[in-house]
């Protein structure tokens, strides 16, 4: 249906093109040459020839032609704002009416230097300038983005305020750009969808580049696909399902589906690249059989004094950030259990630190077994995987595009979903085969690249281990610069900091 819209609306657009050339003494050929037709424009209107050089700029030139047949239109003597609008929204419907009503005809320069815009007018033609340069620095350039959880804590803190560089990755052209702008996904206060989805753009993305080994990132979250109207991300619709059974679900709750560029945005650090095999022993990371730079930089300890109460602001005081917000689900760092053993989340440098408080007698690292982690999430084979001891033997290894394996009644649970979800095929085991869209099938060549993204605080973190590989096309930018941040006043120090 995509498709079909966008054929129909460049025939339109060059058809109703043809007719306004040639009204305006312009060879109508000329009008299906694309440039060439924007450089006649331009000659004829008598602008200065940079603004068809504009054009050529990425991303910021589709909107430098919007401006230019805009223009054209004025020289119709079509001046009024829903001329203007669809100019922009529908041409494929409102040049061929220029083109070829009897109504209309071409009255060049002298009409345009006639008129005079009202104030009004100036002012909806501002606010409309404004929100489209927003909405483009916003898509395609960078955007500001809150961290609302302690996953990333202690490299990135709650209410750190972030710029997301669009561009480090190459910018991503939205799959829904049917959309109320600044907007993600919901309307507020209605709570209704702020996206039209019947029109809908394969992914695409400009100057691509793939995603560097331990790049602190953002991506929608891969398991957002799926989700109920009654707890949207509150509680994913995968939880739901492995803690209540499908069926439960379906009966209790409502269910939708959410577009790619429309899910949550997750902030973690992507700790394996296409192509690399992961696995943790013991909470270190390993990275093709070495251990990473970046491995568990943080532990749940339990910390056991002599009649010494820990206070959260001794503990800063000292260099020690805890957070013990109750509203935040997960966000509790420090928990009193009496009043001389507490939980405390700490990074191996504040370890050493409150070692070095008197009265502190012992600090003791737990162990952090939780699930249900990938696979299992999606209601696969369980191979016994913990969040701290994952990929068993030979470790998991991360698809790569290009690249193909080997189909097996073993490993098909770690790839279906990759397989069937993100890259659209039909998965079936018939009689201990494989067959992939009604084909037997003994090997898959992955159409994409794909990521592993674990949080540096890995005792607060729901990251790759619990909902798997994260699809180049999830991926929104790179996390570049805290510009602010926030913690019951400025944290001075974070403001301006570049993230490693």
């Amino acid at each position: 249906m995509g498709w079909i819209i966008f054929i129909v609306a460049t025939l339109g657009w060059h058809i109703g093109l043809y007719g306004m050339f040639k009204k305006a003494g312009i060879e109508p050929w000329k009008a299906l040459v694309p440039f060439y037709n924007t450089w006649c424009m331009v000659q004829k209107m008598e602008l200065k020839k940079y603004w068809f050089f504009l054009q050529l700029i990425p991303v910021a030139g589709q909107f430098i032609t919007i401006w230019i047949t805009i223009k054209f239109v004025e020289h119709f003597g079509r001046f009024g704002f829903w001329h203007h609008a669809a100019t922009v929204f529908v041409p494929f419907a409102y040049f061929p009416y220029l083109g070829y009503s009897k109504n209309e005809r071409y009255a060049g320069r002298d009409v345009v230097k006639n008129y005079k815009k009202s104030t009004l007018r100036e002012w909806i033609d501002a606010a409309a300038f404004a929100i489209v340069a927003a909405t483009i620095i916003r898509t395609f350039v960078f955007e500001a983005y809150v961290i609302p959880t302690s996953s990333m804590e202690k490299t990135l803190l709650v209410n750190d305020y972030l710029f997301v560089s669009k561009f480090a990755y190459g910018p991503r052209i939205p799959n829904t750009p049917i959309a109320m702008p600044f907007m993600h996904h919901t309307i507020p206060g209605i709570n209704t969808k702020s996206y039209l989805e019947w029109v809908h753009i394969p992914y695409t993305r400009w100057f691509a580049s793939p995603v560097k080994r331990n790049d602190v990132v953002v991506f929608n979250f891969p398991g957002g696909d799926t989700l109920t109207v009654e707890r949207d991300s509150e509680e994913p619709y995968y939880d739901l399902v492995q803690a209540n059974g499908r069926e439960n679900v379906w009966n209790t709750y409502t269910i939708k589906t959410r577009p790619v560029d429309k899910r949550e945005n997750y902030v973690k650090r992507c700790v394996g690249v296409a192509g690399d095999i992961i696995k943790l022993v013991d909470g270190q990371l390993y990275v093709n059989g070495k251990p990473s730079e970046f491995t568990n930089t943080t532990s749940y300890c339990k910390v056991i004094t002599k009649n010494l109460m820990l206070e959260e602001d001794m503990l800063k005081s000292k260099g020690i950030h805890v957070n013990m917000s109750e509203n935040e689900k997960g966000a509790v760092d420090f928990i009193p259990q009496s009043s001389t053993v507490f939980m405390i989340n700490l990074s191996h440098t504040e370890e050493a630190l409150i070692k070095t408080i008197p009265g502190v007698d012992s600090v003791i690292r737990q162990p952090y077994n939780v699930g249900p982690i990938y696979p299992t999430c999606y209601g696969e084979k369980n191979f016994g995987w913990t969040a701290q001891n994952f990929g068993g033997d030979n470790g998991l290894w991360i698809p790569k595009k290009g690249a193909s394996i080997p189909l097996t009644p073993d490993n098909i649970a770690l790839y279906r979903r990759v397989i069937r979800v993100y890259e659209e095929n039909e998965v079936e085991e018939v009689g201990g085969k494989i067959l992939i869209n009604g084909k037997e099938a003994t090997s898959y060549t992955f159409k994409m690249d794909y990521y592993w993204m674990m949080g540096d605080n890995r005792h607060k973190s729901q990251d790759s281990r619990f909902w798997g590989f994260v699809p180049e096309d999830h991926i929104v930018g790179k996390a570049s610069l805290i510009w602010f941040s926030w913690e019951g006043g400025p944290r001075w120090k974070r403001i301006f900091r570049w993230i490693n």
